[in-house]
């Protein structure tokens, strides 16, 4: 009995624990789009019409993946975001990739980012 309750409970951690790793996965907010506005004293960036706060968390890093700054983001310029949902402040971001134009499905092995 010993045996079977140890593995009755590998498998229930197990489970949990892998129930835990998709519910965070889910979580995050991926987006390609379009700048539509930049709110640099509010910290706010809309995306085809979804707002995203940043804060000193988030980070901004170029095509190639490499650290940027938050001047490099325009108006009607293409960018990906990664980030969350939070009750009072909508989405936060948490990466964003300023990128040269819509990256499709065929493009995206070419950047390191897009999983």
């Amino acid at each position: 009995m010993k045996r079977e309750g140890r593995v009755i409970l590998i498998i229930i951690v197990t489970l949990m624990v892998s129930a835990l790793t998709f519910a965070s996965d889910k979580d995050i907010v991926k987006i390609q789009g379009v700048v539509m506005a930049v709110d640099v004293k509010k910290n706010i960036v809309i995306v085809n019409e979804r707002s995203f706060a940043w804060d000193h968390q988030t980070a901004i890093y170029n095509e190639k993946g490499l650290p940027t700054t938050f001047d490099k983001l325009k108006l009607q310029g293409w960018v990906y975001i990664e980030g969350i949902p939070d009750k009072n402040r909508g989405n936060i971001a948490r990466k964003i990739y300023v990128i040269p134009k819509y990256i499709n499905e065929k493009e995206k092995h070419l950047y390191s980012f897009f999983e």
